[in-house]
């Protein structure tokens, strides 16, 4: 992190050293030549000054109307679950929302691949 005085100092050699800065509007569509003409076709690059087509239409779309309409469609009471499948419902389940046997639980020969069809049987 710089000092005051150090900030100070630099804006001082850059306000004698540097060069004035660039009067008017700069247009640059240097980037707009085609390195490879044969992608011409398929890439098409758009000057900075044409015309494109603007998706948002003034003044409708920064309106209180446009953000009801937004807010409408956005909120589809079709898709709002009643209240009984939120909080406070029971388990349907016997296990109660256990997510089942961890592996300790399982039978010692499965447990250590000594039954079954596994291609990762243990060779005692």
């Amino acid at each position: 992190m710089s000092t005051q005085v150090e900030r100070e100092a630099e804006d001082s050699y850059e306000a004698e050293n540097d060069p004035a800065p660039v009067e008017g509007e700069v247009i640059d569509d240097s980037y707009t030549r085609d390195t490879n003409p044969y992608i011409s076709n398929q890439m098409p690059i758009q000057r900075d000054g044409e015309d494109y087509d603007d998706p948002m239409q003034p003044p409708y779309s920064n309106s209180e109307q446009q953000l009801g309409d937004d807010e409408r469609e956005a909120i589809d009471q079709k898709n709002i679950l009643p209240g009984d499948r939120l909080r406070h419902a029971k388990p349907r389940t016997k296990n109660q929302y256990n997510e089942g046997p961890d592996e300790d639980d399982l039978p010692s020969d499965i447990r250590y691949g000594l039954s079954g069809v596994s291609g990762t049987k243990r060779m005692t």
